[in-house]
C-alpha cells in the first residue's frame, strides 16, 4: 500500500465513523433500520447461506451429507484446479448477490470490516498456511473508472485481521478483458488466457512463498486458475484460493 492509500484509507475510516455518529444504522442490503452500523437486519441475515463443512477438500464445493475423510467434488476429480485448496465464506445467490454486488460497484467499502471477517472464518485453515496475500487485480483502465479494486479491499483487511502481509501489485492484468458475466465456461478461459503476470520488480514477494489469492466471486474459476498459474510460474511454492462468494 503506498502512502498515498494509506492516507485514503485513513480519511475513508474518519468518514465512516462521522457518517455512523450522524446517520442512523441501516442494514448493509436492504436499508432497514438496524441496531449496529455495518451490520445486517435479521431477515436479510437469515437469507445468507454461509459455506462450511461438509464441503469439497479441493475447491470448496459445499455436499449435502458429510463424507468421510476429506471429499472431493466431481468436477475437481474430472478436472483438479491448480489451485490446492479453495474457500469462500457465502454461496453467491439471490439473497447474497444485492450485497457483494453493493460492494463492488457501489462504493460500500464500509462493508469490508465485516466481509473481510466472515472470510476470516471461512479461511481459517488457508490464513494459518499463507506466507503473502495476493489479490486479484484489475486492469488499470477498469480500476480507474471503478476507483477501487474490491479483491484488494478485501486482502488487506484480510492482511489486518490475520497479521499476514498483502502483495497487492505483485500480480498485475496486463490484458484489458471484456466482462465475463455473459461467457461460457470456456469462453471465460479464453478471455483471461495471457490476461495475468507476475511484476519482475516484486517477484520476490511471491517466490518460495505460500501465496493466498483473493477475490470477490468464484464463478467458472477461469480467473483464479489464471492467476494461480503465473503465481505458481513465478515460483510460488504453492497458491490457495479464498474468495467472499461462490456460485454453487
Amino acid at each position: 500500500m503506498t502512502p498515498l492509500d494509506s492516507v485514503t484509507s485513513v480519511l475513508r475510516g474518519a468518514a465512516i465513523v462521522v457518517l455512523d455518529a450522524l446517520l442512523p444504522p441501516r442494514c448493509a442490503v436492504c436499508g432497514e433500520p438496524v441496531d449496529r452500523p455495518r451490520t445486517l437486519c435479521l431477515t436479510c441475515w437469515s437469507g445468507l447461506c454461509f459455506l462450511a463443512r461438509p464441503q469439497c477438500a479441493v475447491c470448496g464445493h459445499p455436499f449435502e451429507t458429510a463424507s468421510p475423510g476429506e471429499p472431493v467434488c466431481g468436477d475437481c476429480l474430472a478436472t483438479p484446479p491448480p489451485w490446492r485448496r479453495g474457500r469462500s465464506a457465502l454461496a453467491y445467490d439471490e439473497s447474497s448477490r444485492p450485497l457483494v454486488l453493493g460492494f463492488k460497484h457501489g462504493d460500500r467499502l464500509h462493508l469490508t470490516s465485516l466481509l473481510a471477517g466472515w472470510m476470516r472464518l471461512a479461511g481459517a485453515e488457508l490464513l494459518a498456511d499463507a506466507d503473502v496475500i495476493v489479490p486479484v487485480p484489475l486492469h488499470r483502465w477498469r480500476l480507474i473508472a471503478r476507483r477501487y479494486n474490491q479483491a484488494a479491499a478485501l486482502a488487506h483487511a484480510l492482511g489486518r485481521l490475520s497479521g499476514i502481509p498483502v502483495a497487492d501489485r505483485a500480480l498485475v492484468r496486463v490484458k484489458r478483458t471484456s466482462s465475463q458475466g455473459h461467457l461460457t465456461k470456456s469462453q471465460r478461459a479464453r478471455n483471461v488466457q495471457g490476461a495475468f503476470r507476475v511484476d519482475d520488480r516484486r517477484q520476490s514477494a511471491i517466490a518460495g512463498r505460500r501465496v493466498l489469492l483473493v477475490d470477490d466471486v468464484l464463478t467458472s474459476g477461469a480467473t483464479a486458475g489464471a492467476c494461480t498459474r503465473v503465481l505458481l510460474r513465478a515460483g510460488a511454492a504453492s497458491v490457495e484460493l479464498l474468495t467472499l462468494a461462490r456460485v454453487v
